[in-house]
């Protein structure tokens, strides 16, 4: 199966990094992962404009659909706070589910500012990963471990337990 990765920003703190080679490693043999980093758009530390805001968020969102791969090809799932609580056991179903259906994954995490609505709107489904909020760069740390987890609980693995 390929996984897909799609995040706005770099990972700046060496234990992230760290984090996500240590997944990326583990995962080898069931997933192909692939990262795809989309650079986070500027704005003025100076201007408090939304307006400002919400053109950084759309540029973003632009090229974040660009890299989006075709819905024939695999379920995109956005990372957003409004989105669906799922169990680990749920996220293993949306898993065996795409690999039934012959589709990869495509996971979507956007930056400080989160994902425009054209984003989640372009995405098969939406999901939260907690109520809480978590910077961005931990999400995807988070993510990957819960990908793996899955592919634990899949091959019959006591990970998860």
């Amino acid at each position: 199966m390929n996984i897909t990765i799609i995040h706005v920003g770099q990972l700046k703190e060496s234990y992230f990094a760290e984090a996500v080679a240590e997944y990326e490693k583990r995962l080898i043999g069931f997933a192909n992962v692939k990262s795809v980093h989309i650079k986070e758009s500027r704005v003025d530390d100076n201007s408090s404009s939304e307006a400002d805001f919400n053109a950084a968020l759309e540029d973003e969102g632009t090229r974040i659909i660009q890299a989006l791969p075709s819905v024939t090809k695999a379920v995109s799932i956005a990372l957003c706070i409004e989105g669906k609580l799922f169990s680990t056991d749920e996220l293993k179903d949306v898993f065996n589910n795409a690999r039934h259906d012959g589709k990869d994954l495509c996971f979507v995490i956007g930056g400080s500012r989160g994902l425009s609505e054209k984003v989640k709107s372009a995405c098969s489904i939406r999901m939260s990963m907690s109520p809480m909020t978590f910077p961005h760069r931990l999400a995807r740390v988070m993510l990957l471990e819960q990908i793996y987890r899955c592919s634990s609980i899949i091959r019959g693995g006591k990970y998860h337990k």
